[in-house]
């Protein structure tokens, strides 16, 4: 009979975080995957947990992975564990997770400590919906991505969480400003759960002018809030308002939708009434 993978989450600074749940857990199974051992070793020994442990990381995520699922399938039990945080949530676990599901094996994540949600939470943002991008792209092959994304994140409603390191900040703050404006309010999170916590709610072009007079300091989640439909729906429609009311039912007409609806979407579109539609497109045709 195969093991369990255990998705375990360990604190992202506070280790009173940490779960009974995880702790039992990591202190029974007969082997722990960690981001980084060096860096765990001290969440274990605080703990005095001394299961063995391995690691596992972007690195070697695919042939690791390979030797943990053979470890699952030969009957024994896996923790999966990162640096901070939650394992596949910008973290190594995503690959594991995915060949021990395709072997069969059971999967089961024992919830806690995310920093997107805890950031998200204090941001003082809507929270009802939301969209995580971890980190932008940077590298320099990388550019065409990182600008597909900032022109997705133009027209996004849902308030958008994005990590990113203090050596990056000033260029994601700029990149971001030019992409939604320097009015668009921003929650910059840093040293969560930690004594020296801090949420900084202000505007892009505001954090820009904090961040010029000093040095970011710590990893940021930034909570940044999404567009305001209303908005997108008048942009919308005057781009419609800008073109000939013919073209624009030819438009719907050429697609083979019938006189009748094209007009009633000409209508929605231009946010004018079907009658008014009726009577331009009775006198051009």
């Amino acid at each position: 009979m195969a093991g369990t993978l255990y998705v375990c989450a360990t604190p992202i600074g506070n280790l009173e975080d940490i779960t009974f749940r995880v702790l039992e857990t990591l202190k029974r199974v007969d082997l722990i995957a960690a981001e980084d051992t060096r860096n765990s070793i001290h969440l274990l020994n605080h703990f005095e947990i001394k299961t063995p442990m391995t690691a596992y990381h972007e690195f070697n995520k695919y042939d690791k992975a390979r030797e943990l699922v053979k470890f699952l399938l030969d009957g024994k039990d896996i923790a999966i564990i990162t640096d901070a945080g939650t394992p596949c949530i910008s973290d190594p676990g995503e690959e594991l997770v995915r060949q021990a599901a395709e072997a069969g094996i059971t999967v089961t994540s024992l919830p806690g400590p995310a920093a997107c949600i805890t950031a998200l939470t204090i941001s003082a943002l809507p929270t009802r919906r939301f969209a995580f991008e971890a980190f932008l792209p940077t590298d320099k092959a990388d550019k065409k991505e990182r600008a597909r994304i900032l022109e997705e994140l133009k027209s996004e409603t849902r308030t958008m969480i994005i990590y990113e390191a203090p050596h990056h900040l000033k260029e994601t703050l700029a990149d971001l400003t030019q992409a939604l404006g320097t009015d668009r309010r921003i929650s910059l999170c840093r040293e969560l759960t930690k004594k020296h916590e801090e949420a900084i709610r202000t505007t892009l072009g505001d954090a820009i002018s904090k961040y010029e007079a000093e040095e970011p300091r710590g990893e940021y989640v930034l909570v940044i809030e999404g567009k305001d439909p209303a908005a997108i729906q008048a942009e919308t429609e005057a781009s419609w308002n800008e073109m000939p009311l013919a073209d624009h039912m030819q438009h719907y007409l050429d697609q083979g939708i019938p006189e009748k609806d094209a007009m009633k979407q000409v209508a929605k579109d231009r946010g004018i009434s079907k009658r008014d539609v009726y009577q331009q497109w009775k006198v051009k045709s």
